[in-house]
């Protein structure tokens, strides 16, 4: 019996480590590269909350119907989802260009490094930075904004971390398909403007024409906006909660399958 532990531990922990080691070890890389990149962090911890400053300001003054939440409180609680995917998209799909185009990526392609473990290992990272983002984001809104939440704000936290991901995991995906920093920005209003126009937030979905709902079906931030309205609309988490939830993580974790099929070693 204890040999027969001992050959399967022989025989499966290089296969395990082979993909965690240097997963984690480009995880470890791209944070201490971030910890010296302070514009980079400044954008992605403070941005969203100064965004949300502005519309907190833009719709102060505005009257509230007796019993309806004010326009803040309806329209912030969903870009709580929608600033984070947009930020980590950009600083996502322009870290990996970076990385090419100076050569780094080929390097690291030569060395033993699965393309699979290279994005595990960035979406890690920046997974990690979107669980900060979120969580300085949702402090500041319902504290110096007073957010109106009426769900838990873990379930806000959580929606706003997994909505970051699917922008770190799109990010990777786009930057396979440029060829430099500014062709990155380019995909912006390809991947995220369709997104936003029709999750629900500018018209509602049920008023859309048939074949534009049928669009918004596939889109995966149509899922995030719906998880978030579920928190604004309920006190506990519901089962649409969490289906939305795992469809916008299944998005991810596809988009990053995507990208580590599509990663090319050379930047032409």
């Amino acid at each position: 019996m204890t040999t027969l532990t001992r050959t399967r531990t022989r025989t499966t922990a290089p296969g395990t480590a082979t993909v965690t080691g240097p997963a984690l070890a480009t995880t470890g890389r791209v944070l201490r590269q971030l910890r010296h990149d302070h514009r980079t962090v400044a954008m992605m911890l403070v941005l969203p909350s100064l965004l949300l400053g502005l519309l907190y300001l833009l719709w102060a003054d505005l009257p509230t119907l007796p019993g309806q939440p004010s326009t803040f409180d309806r329209v912030g609680l969903t870009m709580l989802g929608v600033f984070p995917f947009v930020v980590m998209f950009l600083v996502t799909s322009i870290a990996m260009l970076r990385e090419r185009t100076s050569g780094t990526l080929e390097r690291l392609l030569t060395t033993p490094l699965s393309r699979g473990a290279l994005l595990a290992g960035y979406g890690a990272a920046f997974g990690l930075a979107a669980a900060a983002q979120a969580v300085v984001t949702v402090t500041v809104a319902t504290t110096l904004y007073d957010l109106d939440v009426r769900g838990p704000l873990w379930a806000v936290v959580l929606i706003a971390v997994v909505d970051a991901v699917l922008g770190v995991a799109l990010g990777l995906l786009a930057s396979a398909f440029a060829r430099s920093e500014f062709q990155a920005v380019q995909f912006m209003p390809v991947v995220v403007l369709p997104q936003f126009f029709l999750c629900g937030l500018l018209v509602p979905r049920e008023q859309m024409a048939g074949w534009l709902q049928a669009v918004s079906d596939v889109l995966p931030l149509t899922y995030a906006v719906e998880a978030l309205q579920e928190v604004a609309g309920s006190a506990t988490v519901t089962g649409t909660m969490w289906t939305d939830v795992g469809v916008v993580a299944g998005a991810a974790v596809l988009a990053l399958a995507l990208a580590a099929a599509t990663l090319r070693r050379r930047s032409s």
